[in-house]
């Protein structure tokens, strides 16, 4: 049996401790190309600790390796390889276990969401937490998901339930990831600019009020002062970057160099 982890790893990238992290199981998987995408999807998201249950083609698995890229030595050269799920979740405390079908059992079913939340807060109180994955073609067969304290219900097409391997595990490592790093749900990507002050967009304003006062646009006269004001609104209603502030400035000049 091989080890599942570094003697002592590094922290992740998510500050979570390594041993402390949910271990994913992947119960029977098939394909080499699957286990090096699950491999892929957990490095995507700071998850290292990944385990094998009688791998179908044997391990280790060059097909896996080629698929997980550079989660290859990260994640696939220390997962631990198991006879069987009783092997695999022996040292952990609470068990999770992905099904798409209705089972004929008494368990909490969550969403993978939900699960991810329990995890990091068991992780936390220093609990060790696996997720239990099935084979591509069965998915887990109820020997294997009564070793489960709950289960994950990803909210799939009811006509068409089932999931790769690797979406699977890209999904709950996802929820994993928003679960232990702090995200902002909207962010604006200025690129090499800026937000520009509210002198720069002054200005601006300034400039296009009097070049458009010189056009003759503010008419009739009893309506100059509205117009005006209502342009000052829009400028003020817009958030501009310095660039673009640049640029307004730079088409007006080009229009007027051309009409002069």
């Amino acid at each position: 049996m091989t080890p599942d982890l570094p003697s002592a790893p590094p922290e992740n990238a998510a500050g979570t401790d390594p041993a402390l992290q949910p271990v994913f199981v992947l119960v029977r998987p098939q394909m080499g190309e699957n286990i090096g995408a699950a491999a892929r999807a957990m490095l995507n998201f700071g998850l290292e600790r990944l385990r094998l249950v009688d791998p179908r083609d044997g391990w280790p698995n060059p097909r896996a390796v080629a698929m997980a890229s550079g989660a290859a030595g990260r994640v696939l050269d220390h997962a631990g390889v198991f006879p069987d799920v009783a092997g695999a979740v022996g040292d952990c405390d609470y068990v999770f276990a992905t099904t798409a079908r209705d089972r004929e059992l008494t368990r909490p079913v969550v969403t993978a969401e939900r699960a991810m939340e329990q995890a990091r807060a068991m992780a936390a109180e220093g609990r060790r937490v696996a997720v239990l994955f099935g084979p591509e073609r069965t998915g887990l067969e109820n020997d294997d998901v009564v070793r489960a304290n709950a289960l994950i219900s990803i909210p799939v097409n009811p006509g068409f339930p089932s999931l790769n391997l690797g979406q699977a595990v890209l999904l709950t490592a996802y929820e994993w990831r928003r679960q232990t790093v702090a995200v902002p749900a909207e962010r604006m990507e200025f690129g090499r600019s800026e937000y520009a002050t509210r002198i720069e967009v002054e200005k601006l304003a300034d400039h296009y009020e009097a070049e458009l006062d010189a056009a003759g646009f503010f008419f009739p006269e009893t309506k100059a002062a509205g117009m005006k004001l209502n342009l000052r609104a829009l400028w003020g209603r817009m958030t501009l970057t310095r660039a673009e502030v640049q640029t307004f400035h730079g088409m007006l000049r080009q229009i007027l160099r051309r009409r002069g």
